[in-house]
Formats: structure tokens, sequence, C-alpha cells
């Protein structure tokens, strides 16, 4: 396919909505540094500082993420040494390049979740709360609620009252066993609290999807707006298979309690008072593996950027953010901004985020702030087009094509769209299966998701493509140092001239490959889907 570039327009200095050195052409990533090279030298213009942001330099706080993954169970989960890990790896890596950093705890409401089969076999299967769950430890008989183990495994488990009817559901210590598929897991969970269950497991519904992804693993059921007072986790399909055989009994807890976790985040103390950029990416890993790709390739390109900008002299203060517990439904982000008071929210002009940036079977994807895509189903802050625009301008520059990616707030951006804070940031795909069209786009293999190892062990520095974390630390860097300079683009605050004489491109467009409202592509995790459905 032909990417044409549209006609191109110079902005002034104040502007600064996407400013690019006409050098960078010519000084691609990855190209060794002149003179007294990167750890000496001011990255006071976009061509440095983009000669310095490397593949090789991101990958290098990789590695540190694998190693404590390694040391530490195999993951770097919130609520594990291998987070706690993590959390000290960037605060050093962020002192030693002179930058504040600043470990900030928050509280949030956790739980000791259990689902072990007792009969006929005795195992443990993975199991998640879901969102709205009551609490409690349930052991009894199985009881499965018309699910579908063939085929294309198609049903509507647990989605009509008339489906508890004739099941045995009167004794003290039933468990309902429903299936995903058809309808929303508050409802299923809601018919079987009705019926007389004790316990719910939902388990995953074993196929491809409507929108690509197989949906075999641990589900994270989401059940709000109903909240049931029973326990309800959720499972893989190979479990619900186990569980469904007859006369299985099986243990069920949901046991909360409150946790303790950290946010890093990480200053540069910019010339301008009460205007601040924030960029961020979560830091914790799933319980299931490493997370080198979600979300290390995010963290460890705020740490290249951060390192490379630390002799910078920035006009606006830079603000980077290392969330925990965004695996546990995006706590982390949004305990941090309750925290705030509103003068502190108002300080902040915009807020980038960076959440799976170097997927293995990747595309460039945009945070879709003009809904030329997706419809949003969240409320738009008015700037967030001119970030998408800053991005679209950086891979026309590039020569990249680039597609929309939904903007639904299901990332650690939530927090700040609902206080109207400007946001847009990047994403280069998880569990949606790749087309045809986009294998002829991005290359990579179609017909396979754009990250095979998304919430699995296999998440390892294997998962990563090199040149898509090349590009996009220099997208990250290129956007962070743009709105470091000036957001008067943005919501009118003007800023400084950044050195030399800067055009940048039109943006080329998006390729809109993606079909339909909200068509499939997608940054966040089951449990943040109100009302997930098939």
């Amino acid at each position: 396919m032909n990417h044409r570039l549209r006609p191109r327009r110079t902005l002034g200095a104040a502007a600064a909505g996407a400013l690019v050195a006409s050098a960078l052409v010519a000084a691609p990533s990855g190209a060794a540094p002149a003179t007294n090279g990167c750890d000496n030298r001011t990255n006071n213009t976009y061509a440095k500082l983009l000669e310095c942001v490397t593949a090789e330099g991101v990958t290098e706080h990789l590695e540190a993420f694998q190693a404590i993954a390694d040391a530490n169970d195999g993951n770097r989960a919130d609520q594990t040494p291998g987070y706690d890990a993590s959390v000290d790896y960037v605060v050093e890596t962020l002192e030693a390049a002179g930058w504040s950093a600043e470990v900030v705890p928050f509280t949030y409401d956790a739980a000791d979740v259990a689902l072990r089969q007792l009969t006929p076999v005795a195992a443990d299967y993975p199991a998640n709360d879901a969102t709205g769950t009551g609490e409690g430890d349930v052991s009894g008989d199985v009881v499965p609620v018309d699910v579908n183990l063939s085929g294309d495994r198609a049903n509507s488990s647990g989605c009509e009252a008339a489906d508890f009817a004739g099941l045995d559901l009167s004794g003290p210590s039933d468990i309902a066993l429903v299936q995903r598929g058809s309808c929303a897991f508050g409802l299923k969970a809601q018919n079987a609290q009705a019926a007389g269950a004790e316990a719910v497991v939902i388990f995953n519904q074993g196929d491809p999807g409507t929108t690509g992804g197989d949906r075999f693993g641990a589900v994270n059921p989401t059940l709000l707006p109903f909240e049931a007072s029973i326990p309800v986790v959720g499972t893989s399909f190979a479990a619900g298979e186990a569980l469904a055989q007859e006369g299985s009994t099986a243990q069920v807890k949901v046991d909360f309690f409150e946790a303790t976790s950290a946010n890093v985040i990480g200053e540069l103390a910019g010339k301008t008072d009460g205007n601040v950029v924030m960029a961020g990416a979560h830091l914790d890993s799933v319980q299931a593996g490493p997370g080198i790709n979600d979300n290390g390739s995010g963290s460890a390109g705020l740490l290249e950027v951060a390192q490379q900008m630390s002799k910078s002299k920035p006009q606006n203060t830079v603000r980077f953010a290392w969330w925990g517990a965004e695996e546990l439904g995006l706590i982390g982000s949004t305990e941090w901004v309750e925290q705030r008071t509103q003068a502190e929210l108002d300080e902040i002009a915009l807020y980038l985020n960076f959440d799976m940036i170097g997927s293995p079977n990747y595309y460039f994807g945009v945070y879709d702030a003009d809904e030329s895509s997706f419809e949003a189903p969240v409320l738009v802050p008015e700037g967030s087009e001119d970030i998408e625009r800053t991005f679209e301008s950086f891979y026309t520059l590039r020569g990249e094509p680039y597609d929309d990616s939904a903007f639904s707030g299901r990332s650690d951006y939530q927090a700040f769209i609902n206080n109207g804070i400007p946001s847009g940031g990047l994403f280069t795909g998880a569990e949606v299966v790749k087309t045809e069209e986009q294998e002829a786009i991005w290359g990579g293999v179609a017909g396979e998701a754009f990250d095979p190892c998304y919430h699995q062990a296999c998440d390892t520095l294997d998962n990563v493509d090199q040149h898509a974390l090349s590009v996009n630390a220099d997208a990250v860097a290129f956007a962070v140092f743009t709105y470091a300079a000036s957001t008067e683009a943005v919501n009118g605050v003007a800023g400084a001239r950044i050195p030399g004489r800067f055009t940048v491109p039109e943006p080329a467009g998006p390729e809109h490959t993606f079909a339909g409202p909200l068509g499939g592509d997608d940054h966040g995790h089951d449990h943040d889907v109100v009302g997930e459905h098939e």
C-alpha cells in the first residue's frame, strides 16, 4: 500500500503541537551520537534527543525487568517481591539520572482468591475475583448451568432464570458453574445468586471470539452494576471443562483484605510554574508472567526518555509515573489522581499513556481522540485531538503507517480524562488477531494475535519487536519533548521555542483497518469492561 504525505505545514514556535527538526530525517533512531556522546551532552533539540533514545537503551531496562521476574517466581505482579524490586529499580534509575523520585503509597481492597477442585480429581485452578464479587469460603457441589463444551461453544449459560430451572441449588454450599458467552457477566451471577447458589464460577468460552483472540485463559469478569453477596470468580476454559465433570466438588474462596502498594513519580522541574506535562506506564505484570511487553515496554520506554532528557532544561515541568496495580483494575493511577487536590489537578496540562508499545506482531496505534475510527464510549477532553495529531505527525515524518486505537479509557488515562485532563497515547496490540490487510501494511503474521503471549508466561524478552520498540521509544520522546517546550496547542499556555527551524508533515491519516464501532482494538482488560459479553 502506498502512503502519501499531505502538503507540509510550517508552525510557529509557540504552537509546538508537533514540531520536528528537519535534520531528524537524516538522523534516524539508533545512529551513533556525534561529538561527546549521550552521557555527557544536553539533548536540547529533537535531533539530539532522538539520536540518543534507542531500542538498545530501552532493552537494557527490559533486561532488568526480566531479571527481576526470574528472581521472583517469574512475575512482577502487584503485592509480590517482583513488583517491589521493580519499584526499587525505577527509583534508582531515576535518581542516577538526576530526576527526583518519589514512592507514593496507596491502599486498596484486595482479595485472597482460590479455586480448588476436590473431586473427582484434586487440582488448583487459576482464578480472578470478579469486580463486584462478595466474599466467602464455599466448598460443595459444582452445578453446571447450560454449558457448551463442544463445537464453537456458543452458549447462553446463566443468561435467563429459566437456565436454572430443574437444577438442585437447595443445599447450603452449591457452586454454580457458568460459561462466558451471549450476555453480561453480571447477569449470569445475578441469576445464579437468585436461584440459590452460594458461589459462582465463570469460565472462559474457549473460542476464537468475535473480535479475535482465543478466549481460553482465566477470565477477569466485571459484574457491575450488579454487586454480588456471594463469592464470584473467573477461570479458564480448561478449568471449567474439568469442573463440569459429573460428581465434581470444589472450593471457591474470596477473602478481602486491605493491601498497600505504591506508584513511582519522577519529576524534572520546569521554568513555568503550574504547567505540568505528565506521561505514565503501568509497572506491574500479571501473575502469569514477567510482563515484558505488558507493560515492561512502556515502563522501559519512559525510563530511557528520562535518562536522555536528564540534562535538558524544560520550559514545563515533566512528570513521569509508573503505576501500580493496573492489572487489578487501574488502581494505582486512580488512587493517585484521587489523592490530588483540585488545584494540583488543574496544573496538569496533559497526560500521555504508554501501555504495550513493542508487541511482537505489532501495528502502530494512536488513541483515537478525534473519533475518526471509533466512537468513544467516554468523554474526550478538549485538547486530546492535538495529542493524537502530534503522534500521527511523528509517524508520518518517519514514513510509518499507523492506525487508530479506541479512545476507551480502558488504561491508566481513565482517571485523567474523568477529570477533564487532555490525554493520548500509543498501543501496538494485545489479544486481537491481525488481519491480512494489517499484515500487508505492518508485516508480521495474519491470523495471529498482535501479542500472542498477552498475559502469559511467555511475555518475556523474546516477546518484543525491536523495530516497534525503536520507533515508539522515539515517539514517546518526541511527544514529551514537544509538550515540555509548549502546551499552547493543548491548553493555551504559551511556551518556549525549541532551537532551530522545524517543520512537520500533516498527518498522512490512519489506515482504518478496524471495522465497526470499537472494532475490537483496545488496550484494556476484561475486568474493566462493564457488561462484557460475547
